[in-house]
């Protein structure tokens, strides 16, 4: 299975991706970022191929992907090319802050870096959603999180 982590930061998604044998690229524009998903796939034995993609730039030209990861990163105007990284019958697995967030006392304030409720299911279209949901919910004993997520699938007829 070939995985692309969009904007992967040090790569945790990455990490598990590549220990249940995915073959993964990863793309952050953070180099330090990246070089400590280096550091810790190389301590856990992974192959992992590390890019430093500015994704405000333009992306690289890829083969599509069996399934895209987005976590904690969100440009709409950008969802078009997400979509189609994804192979016919590949999956997006995607999860970002609501804009709820802000009244939590951390994580992103600004708008574009936030969903209102009901946002993410369209900007997905015409993926089929396979699950998706907003809630909120801890991280910890004193922090809690407002998310949307969402694992859509690109049917495998679609152009």
């Amino acid at each position: 299975m070939r995985v692309l982590d969009l904007a992967c930061g040090d790569g945790r998604h990455s990490l598990a991706a590549a220990a249940r044998g995915a073959a993964v690229t990863a793309w952050d524009r953070d180099a330090a970022a990246l070089a400590a998903g280096r550091a810790q796939a190389a301590a856990r034995g992974l192959d992992v191929d590390w890019q430093q993609v500015d994704l405000d730039a333009d992306w690289p030209a890829v083969p599509s992907f069996d399934a895209v990861l987005v976590f904690n990163y969100l440009d709409r105007e950008r969802m078009p090319l997400v979509r189609g990284l994804l192979a016919p019958g590949g999956t997006l697995i995607m999860e970002t802050f609501l804009a709820t967030q802000r009244e939590l006392g951390w994580g992103p304030t600004r708008d574009e870096h936030l969903l209102a409720r009901g946002e993410l299911a369209r900007l997905i279209v015409p993926l089929e959603v396979l699950h998706g949901r907003e809630v909120l919910e801890p991280v910890d004993v004193e922090r809690w999180r407002a998310v949307a997520s969402v694992v859509a699938r690109r049917r495998p007829d679609e152009p």
